[in-house]
């Protein structure tokens, strides 16, 4: 009789206390899958960058990924990154590589069919799982995602195994930066998640999602997951630890209030161990809270250059610039009626001018609730009334309400 997979016992309330007993243990970041390595793909992202000339030409750098490219011997890799790394490909030799994975490939096919005919379920997974893997490294995204889709259509497999698939396809998604997959692949990880799997992988699905909602530009749904990761954090297959606690910095940095911020961030004995890593990114924090702000817009300057070098974080990074611009004005405002715009311009180390465009553009956006007094060269703070603004709110809810009481009251009348 051949070996049967683990199955998932169904999740009821009175085998609730039980679960775990029934799921099969969590592939953590150091038994994950060796590739796709991101690692390298955050190397390919700062490689593209020189060679157009966004950041610093490293050409130590440029060379030592090409090695490691050739070592992976990923031809379709190779191929899409020869035009933005001006790489010419005339000394790689392509169709070898080609020639050796589809031998490698076809003795992986070979042992899956050597073990569906003479061994058990575990036997054909695992050689199943190996070919995923090797696609993962050495073939295209479309042929990688169709190898572990492979492994999900094998039957009587637990919802832990499909739980780790489908983190697989969703880790060959963040490689090639294809956000539209990816979200979906986490959507079928996030279901398989309420109705079973261990708290490891619950733990490891946060940064999962939260490194997608980063990427989609959902900062404060990003900021809680990983402020919860902290402590637990597991996914160094996804990123390193310095890099998640990068993340959670400069998400958490536009929501947590200031006490939380001391707490959580700047005391915090995590990040602290990591803190010489992520330097630039604790400074800026810690110039926040000290109201130290023209250290704070010092610190933004070496922060730019962080958020251009990581790959989660280049897109958004104009976004975040200038939401920590919004920030830094807001908390100094916040503490004062009115100010001089002189005053205000020397707390921060920038010219009257600069400010004054600053801040204009910000309050015309009603990013920050204040007006220039150009004469008198004074900047108002303008509170809003919380009470007067509930008291607005809530008649408009009340004649929302009575205008939909009304149709319904026409509609029981007919």
């Amino acid at each position: 009789m051949s070996e049967k997979m683990e199955v998932d016992t169904p999740t009821t309330a009175a085998t609730e206390e039980k679960k775990a007993e029934h799921v099969t243990p969590s592939a953590s970041g150091e038994s994950a899958a060796e590739h796709p390595d991101m690692k390298l793909a955050q190397a390919i992202h700062k490689a593209v960058l020189m060679s157009s000339n966004k950041i610093p030409m490293d050409t130590a750098h440029i060379d030592t990924l090409k090695a490691d490219l050739i070592k992976m011997s990923n031809p379709s890799l190779i191929e899409s990154l020869a035009s933005p790394l001006q790489w010419d490909l005339s000394t790689v030799d392509i169709a070898g590589m080609k020639t050796a994975n589809e031998t490698t490939l076809n003795e992986l096919e070979e042992k899956v069919k050597e073990a569906q005919e003479n061994a058990g379920d575990m036997e054909v997974l695992e050689a199943r799982i190996a070919v995923a893997q090797f696609a993962a490294k050495s073939m295209s995204k479309k042929e990688a995602l169709a190898m572990y889709q492979l492994v999900l259509d094998l039957p009587k497999l637990s919802s832990g195994k499909q739980m780790d698939a489908l983190m697989e396809q969703s880790r060959v998604c963040s490689f090639y930066s294809d956000t539209l997959k990816n979200k979906d692949y986490i959507a079928k990880i996030s279901k398989l998640a309420e109705e079973s799997g261990d708290w490891d992988r619950r733990n490891r699905l946060k940064v999962y999602t939260a490194l997608q909602n980063i990427l989609t530009r959902d900062m404060k749904t990003a900021a809680s997951l990983l402020i919860d990761c902290i402590a637990t954090f597991s996914c160094t297959e996804l990123c390193s630890y310095p890099n998640f606690i990068l993340y959670t910095m400069m998400t958490n940095i536009l929501y947590l209030p200031r006490t939380d911020l001391k707490a959580k961030i700047i005391d915090g004995s995590e990040i602290l161990s990591v803190k010489d890593d992520v330097m630039p990114v604790f400074t800026l924090v810690k110039c926040l809270y000290d109201c130290d702000y023209k250290g704070y817009l010092q610190a933004m300057v070496e922060v730019e250059s962080v958020l251009l070098a990581d790959r989660f974080l280049f897109p958004h990074a104009g976004y975040i610039m200038r939401e920590l611009h919004v920030l830094g004005y807001k908390q100094f405002l916040d503490s004062y009626k009115s100010v001089t715009l002189t005053s205000m311009a020397q707390s921060f180390g920038v010219s009257v001018d600069f400010l004054d465009v600053q801040l204009s553009r910000f309050i015309a956006a009603g990013r920050l609730t204040a007006k220039i007094d150009k004469f008198g060269g004074v900047v108002e703070t303008n509170r809003p009334d919380l009470k007067n603004a509930q008291y607005r709110d809530m008649i408009q809810q009340g004649d929302l309400l009575l205008n939909r009481i009304q149709k319904l009251a026409r509609v029981v009348d007919v």
